[in-house]
C-alpha cells in the first residue's frame, strides 16, 4: 500500500517516522488485532469505516486517539475511514490535549471558546478539519450506526456494557495522563500518552492490506 507523505505537515511527519512498533509488546498486538480485523473486514467490503473512540469524559484519550487514528489512515490512504470521539458524559477538551498534538505538528485553532471549546484540528493544508469538542458518544455529531465503538478507559468499558448501533464493540485501555495535572511531570506524561497511542493506531492501520 502506497504512503500518502507528501501532504502532511513536515513536523508532524518527523513525529510518525520517528514511532517504533518494537515498543509495542505481544499482549498489546493481540489486544488490538481485533481492530484490526474489524478494518480489515470493511476494507476487503469496500465499505465506510465508521470509528468512535469513547471514554468516560471526552476529554483526553479518545480525542488523542481519534485524531491518530484518522491520521494514520491518511498517511497509509486508507480511504473511507471517518473516526469520531465521545464520552459516557460531556466534559470538555483539556486544554493540554490541544497543546500536546500542537507540539507534534498539528495545526489546532479555537473556533469557539467557553465551558466546552469548539477546536479545529489539521494534519495537513489540504486536509479537512477534525473537530474536536467534548460530547456523548451518541451525540448527533457521531454515527448512529455501522460503527466500532472503541473503549479507551476501563471505566468507559464497565459503564457501557451495550452500545446502540455499535457492529463492534473493541475495549483498548489507554492509562489517563490526568493524574499527572498541575505537577512537573504533566507534559512529559501527556507527551508519552500521545506518543503511545500514535504508535499503537499506526501499527494498526500499518497491517491493513
Amino acid at each position: 500500500m502506497s504512503i500518502n507523505n507528501h501532504i502532511l505537515f513536515p513536523e508532524l511527519l518527523k513525529v510518525i517516522k520517528s514511532l517504533n512498533f518494537n515498543t509495542i509488546d505481544q499482549d498489546r498486538k493481540l489486544i488490538l488485532q481485533a481492530l484490526i480485523d474489524y478494518i480489515q473486514q470493511k476494507t476487503n467490503a469496500q465499505k465506510e469505516i465508521r470509528l468512535n473512540f469513547i471514554c468516560t469524559h471526552n476529554s483526553r484519550r479518545s480525542h488523542l486517539s481519534q485524531i491518530w487514528a484518522q491520521t494514520a489512515a491518511d498517511y497509509f490512504k486508507i480511504e473511507s475511514v471517518n473516526c469520531y470521539s465521545g464520552g459516557t458524559e460531556a466534559t470538555a477538551l483539556f486544554p493540554m490535549i490541544a497543546e500536546t498534538l500542537k507540539r507534534s505538528g498539528f495545526k489546532i485553532k479555537i473556533l469557539s471558546e467557553g465551558k466546552n471549546p469548539i477546536y479545529s484540528i489539521k494534519n495537513s493544508k489540504n486536509s479537512r478539519s477534525i473537530i474536536g469538542f467534548s460530547k456523548k458518544y451518541d451525540d448527533h455529531f457521531n454515527p448512529t450506526s455501522e460503527f466500532a465503538a472503541i473503549l479507551t478507559c476501563s471505566q468507559a468499558d464497565k459503564d457501557c456494557p451495550f452500545i446502540t448501533g455499535a457492529e463492534k464493540r473493541i475495549p483498548i485501555p489507554f492509562e489517563d495522563p490526568k493524574q499527572f495535572d498541575n505537577n512537573s511531570l504533566q507534559k512529559e506524561k501527556y507527551q508519552e500518552r500521545s506518543l503511545q497511542i500514535a504508535t499503537e493506531l499506526f501499527y494498526v492501520f500499518s497491517k491493513i492490506k
